[in-house]
């Protein structure tokens, strides 16, 4: 049996979508490409196209102890930050959809509220109340403070859409067979909104580990972040370096979903 052809305008727009489609997808990856070739640069000065393949300037940054402790600063900060905010977010959407009625609007909106301002309004303001209560910055608390508060609303976000696209009466019914209200929680609704939990953890780590004004502003006494380690190093240093600590974050940010692609089930996520 033949196969009836598409009309030619139908196939012209489908055309015409497609490449728009891998329009956009070069103009968003190809800076990432860029990146990690002038990082294999074996000349002396960031340019492109690279003169020459050469791991060297890998080497000059694994050897670099200042970059490797801001390395290290940002993935704990990261790794602490995204843990805050999966359990306060879980927390808050579990309320917010389940419990809240006429405060509703109005939580949603307080949770969602990071995003609406910009960040260093946001860092500015909590560096003043941080100040003001006696705490400082002298430790890595207010650091994770406002990691947290611009994390948050990723996580409350996706949790909140998996608890309304889920059906409620699945957890009554466990209730009703006698289980207690934490194991129906975590028998029934947990794994459910599971897909929402993954995303937003895998956000509030992503954007952790790549937030620049919340830490320039709230960063303790003689701590760095990788992303404030790689501007004061831009200022008086133009060499491969930079773009290799660029690939570094862009490997880090490819494990991170490869590894919870296969720990927790990313597979989840995916359509059909």
């Amino acid at each position: 049996m033949r196969t009836k052809r598409k009309p030619l305008a139908t196939r012209v727009a489908d055309a015409v979508g497609l490449a728009y489609v891998g329009a956009v997808y070069v103009f968003l990856l190809l800076p990432i490409a860029v990146i990690v070739l002038m990082s294999l640069n074996a000349g002396e000065f960031l340019t492109f196209p690279p003169q020459g393949i050469s791991l060297r300037w890998f080497g000059a940054l694994f050897a670099n102890e200042a970059f490797m402790r801001a390395i290290g600063t940002s993935l704990q900060v990261a790794a602490i930050a995204t843990v805050c905010s999966t359990v306060i977010g879980v927390a808050g959407a579990l309320y917010v959809v389940r419990h809240a009625t006429r405060l509703r609007e109005g939580l949603r909106m307080l949770l969602m509220l990071p995003l609406m301002l910009p960040e260093i309004l946001t860092a500015i303001a909590l560096l003043f109340f941080l100040y003001a209560s006696g705490v400082g910055t002298r430790t890595m608390f207010g650091l994770l403070v406002g990691h947290v508060l611009v994390t948050l609303p990723y996580v409350f976000t996706n949790v909140a859409s998996s608890l309304y696209n889920q059906d409620g009466s699945l957890e009554q019914a466990a209730r009703s067979l006698g289980a207690s209200p934490w194991r129906a929680f975590v028998r029934v609704t947990l794994p459910l909104i599971k897909p929402g939990i993954i995303t937003g953890a895998l956000f509030a780590f992503v954007i952790s580990f790549d937030l620049f004004n919340m830490s320039l502003l709230l960063k303790g006494i003689g701590m760095t972040t990788l992303p404030l380690q790689l501007f004061d190093y831009l200022r008086w240093d133009f060499d491969p370096t930079a773009a290799a600590v660029s690939t570094v974050s862009i490997v880090v940010t490819l494990v991170a979903v490869v590894w919870v692609d296969r720990t927790v089930g990313l597979r989840s996520l995916r359509f059909g």
